[in-house]
């Protein structure tokens, strides 16, 4: 399932409105708060608070029942409250309403403009370091692709055994084998058997599984370089190492049987266990902007960066993720001007900012003031070769 995509983002930014809506609001997945409806609760408080904010500005009544009706009919779809992630993004306007769950933990936040509001998304569209999850029991098998903000299912059904029997006969079932482990090592592991098949045996029947999965997924894995984790019983991950072949597999496991989380719960999990991979990427152009920091190819001055991203000259954009900067830039001048606060006629010039360095293919990073290459500016820069 792909939460958000390049088309989404790009169909965000062209709408163009004198009223656009953004919502962020921070969601439980599960739990008290998700009984007791506190999520859609938040949705309706903001959406009461941007109502009065609209009305200050005198934007007509029929104008702000047309924003809010797609609203108010989300807070009575009762299954949609009760599949919830991290985070919920809804962006609202005339003739315009679109919503995305996301396992993002958002502050609440709403912004009104003539422009939706995308500077809370932008992580979502770096390139974080694909991967792969490979969901292994003895009868399933599956995998997925990922990127640690969304997740897909690769059709493999014709390229491996989906089930041991599949590759070992159907008579394994009458042996009524029970598997069991000492530990969580796999060098220890005890197959109780009855019927004169011996452990041995049993554990070739797994190794010629996993070998038979191994080979099928060569089809898909053959020209990659990103990693890949497994999800599956602690016992059974060392024999499935034994036979891999991919180059890129994951040392660590996702534990327990895969088939007690949803797509979804796998992807959290797996996330969690590649984090210093996907934090890679930021890492490195932060190291970058440091070595080569006060030379002309980093900027921390916004008058200076806002014409240098008109220019295609920007690889990547820092912003203090806690931080707004607001004002206007002329892009027929090249002209910054910079407002103490949100006023009329004013916007974030760091959605501004984020927005066309996406445009252009470039990385945008939100970071804490404490890890902000300079710490002296909000927004930092460091420019293309």
């Amino acid at each position: 399932m792909s939460l958000i995509n390049e088309k989404d983002l790009e169909q965000l930014t062209n709408v163009k409105d004198t009223t656009c809506v953004s919502i962020f609001i921070p969601t439980q997945r599960a739990g008290k708060e998700v009984l007791e409806e506190k999520n859609k609760t938040h949705l309706k408080s903001l959406w009461k608070e941007v109502a009065t904010k609209l009305k200050e500005k005198a934007v007509p009544e029929s104008k702000i029942e047309k924003i809010g009706e797609p609203i108010k009919a989300l807070l009575n779809e009762k299954t949609f409250w009760r599949h919830q992630s991290d985070g919920l993004a809804i962006f609202a306007a005339e003739g315009f309403f679109e919503k995305y769950t996301l396992p993002v933990n958002f502050d609440a936040h709403t912004y009104i403009s003539e422009e939706f509001y995308i500077k809370p998304l932008v992580p979502m569209f770096n390139e974080d370091s694909r991967f792969y999850v490979l969901a292994l029991q003895l009868e399933d098998v599956a995998l997925y692709e990922a990127t640690r903000y969304s997740i897909g299912k690769v059709v493999v059904d014709d390229l491996v055994p989906s089930k041991l029997e599949e590759r070992v006969g159907f008579d394994y079932k009458q042996k009524h084998l029970d598997f069991k482990t000492q530990n969580s090592g796999g060098e220890n592991t005890i197959f109780h058997g009855h019927g004169g098949t011996s452990d041995e045996v049993r554990k070739e029947e797994i190794n010629k599984y996993f070998r038979a999965i191994d080979k099928g997924l060569e089809t898909v894995l053959n020209s990659e370089s990103v990693p890949l984790v497994v999800a599956t019983q602690d016992y059974l991950f060392p024999i499935y190492e034994k036979v891999n072949t991919y180059k890129h597999l994951i040392k660590t496991v996702i534990p327990g049987n895969p088939s007690e989380s949803d797509m979804l719960g796998l992807h959290e999990k797996a996330v969690q266990v590649l984090e210093p991979e996907l934090e890679k990427i930021k890492k490195e152009r932060i190291k970058k902007f440091n070595e080569l920091n006060n030379t002309d190819t980093t900027g921390a001055s916004v008058t200076d960066i806002l014409p240098a991203i008109q220019q295609g000259k920007v690889d990547s954009l820092f912003l203090e993720n806690r931080s707004e900067i607001w004002g206007t830039y002329n892009s027929d001048n090249m002209n910054v001007t910079i407002d103490d606060a949100q006023k009329e006629g004013n916007y974030s010039l760091m959605n501004w900012g984020a927005r066309e360095v996406l445009k252009q293919g470039g990385h945008v990073f939100l970071i804490p003031e404490a890890q902000m290459p300079d710490k002296n500016s909000k927004m930092n820069a460091l420019y293309r070769f």
